[in-house]
């Protein structure tokens, strides 16, 4: 008699369980996003999860009914008709809150209105820090405030599609070709791993990390988005290179959410996922992380600011860290040039000289003045975020100096 009670109530837990545990594992809930090994594990058992629960919630609720008919049939248990149809209707609750309000892709939504604004009609501050790209005399710029927000952005640069994609947990922007097998793939929210932003596809249904591009799971297991070129700096720096460049402009459909990050971009947002450590190599502690190669190599933040420019090698190769004047603008460069390894000291008005030639350079590592005059340094890799983010997704990165 008891027995019959029971099995509905621990069909319903199970339900219950199964919904949770899909967002558990992709969301950032207490040691859900641990940084370890077994993260891929719970991300493992959260894909498995997506892929199953249609059959499995339905093996479940015909088990269920099939039970609470047995349970409510009894007439000595009547009163368990309340208990079991309560629970039945806290399911209904735990379905609703899972699938619409904690589902990655419906709190951040793509753009309905995407407008990017010559300079003119432009109403974006220039002290704003912006992801830009250039392609073929076609240049846009794509503020951290609004991708923030959005996590992905669709458009067309230079007549080639590309996806915008931007990790606000993670500070991670990147830009990449949305050409999958030869096809150009549709791209949705579907969580996080190591706190980071992760999409899945809309034709295999594999799920993709943001911060490299790399498919974890699915059928495209492996594969890696091809990363375009992408450069983060304030706006107004952008647009001394870029005069005739295209600015997105805020959604007024989600104008509530992107105001809500005015501050993330200068690193003033309070909050313990978004926030930024002051101090340096915290987990939140911001580091200019520079790939040559298979090498990798962080750079604290501080330090640069502090000595405006860092000269150092990843792997075996020789780079230059440089910071602009407003001290949110950077670039890294490959510090050799005409078979010569030049080491960069700061002088005043923002620029800077090397001890092999004298002459004067800018934060872009373009020659202004002196004997080398005409000269531009290779521009290399390097990316702004947190530091927890840089060392999960390259392990074995070493620390600059």
């Amino acid at each position: 008699m008891i027995a019959s009670i029971w099995r509905p109530v621990c069909l319903l837990l199970l339900l219950i369980f199964l919904e949770i545990a899909r967002v558990y594992f992709i969301m950032p809930f207490p040691g859900s996003q641990l940084d370890d090994a077994a993260n891929l594990d719970r991300v493992q058992i959260a894909y498995g999860l997506h892929k199953h629960v249609p059959w499995l919630r339905l093996v479940i609720v015909m088990a269920l009914i099939a039970t609470s008919v047995q349970a409510l049939a009894n007439p000595i248990l009547r009163w368990h008709r309340w208990a079991i149809l309560g629970g039945m209707v806290l399911y209904a609750c735990v379905v609703y809150i899972v699938n619409w309000e904690m589902m990655a892709d419906r709190m951040f939504l793509p753009p309905k209105n995407k407008r990017m604004v010559a300079l003119p009609d432009n109403k974006i501050p220039m002290n704003k820090l912006v992801l830009g790209v250039a392609e073929k005399g076609d240049a846009r710029a794509y503020p951290l405030q609004l991708i923030g927000y959005h996590h992905q952005v669709r458009d067309t640069v230079g007549g080639k599609p590309i996806l915008i994609t931007y990790c606000t947990v993670c500070r991670t922007g990147r830009v990449f070709d949305p050409v999958v097998a030869g096809r150009v793939e549709t791209f949705r929210l579907v969580g996080m791993d190591h706190f980071n932003a992760m999409f899945e596809d809309e034709r295999t249904h594999s799920w993709w990390r943001q911060a490299t591009g790399e498919a974890i799971l699915g059928p495209q297991k492996g594969r890696i988005l091809t990363e375009l070129p992408a450069r983060q700096m304030t706006l107004a720096e952008w647009t001394r290179e870029h005069p005739t460049t295209l600015v997105m402009q805020p959604d007024p459909a989600f104008r509530s959410e992107t105001d809500s990050l005015a501050t993330y971009d200068h690193g003033l947002r309070r909050g313990k996922l978004t926030g930024r450590d002051l101090a340096s190599w915290h987990d939140k502690s911001w580091v200019v992380g520079v790939l040559a190669g298979a090498a990798a190599r962080a750079f604290d933040w501080n330090e640069l600011v502090r000595k405006r420019v860092i000269n150092d090698s990843v792997g075996r190769q020789p780079v230059a860290v440089l910071i602009a004047p407003d001290n949110m603008s950077f670039s890294v460069c490959d510090r050799r040039l005409n078979e010569r390894t030049l080491t960069f000291v700061p002088i005043s008005g923002g620029r800077f000289t090397e001890r092999e030639t004298g002459s004067v350079w800018d934060w872009r590592g373009r020659v202004v003045a002196g004997p080398m005059a005409g000269q531009q340094l290779v521009p290399m890799r390097g990316y702004q975020e947190f530091w927890h983010s840089w060392r999960s997704f390259h392990p074995k990165t070493g620390r600059g100096h």
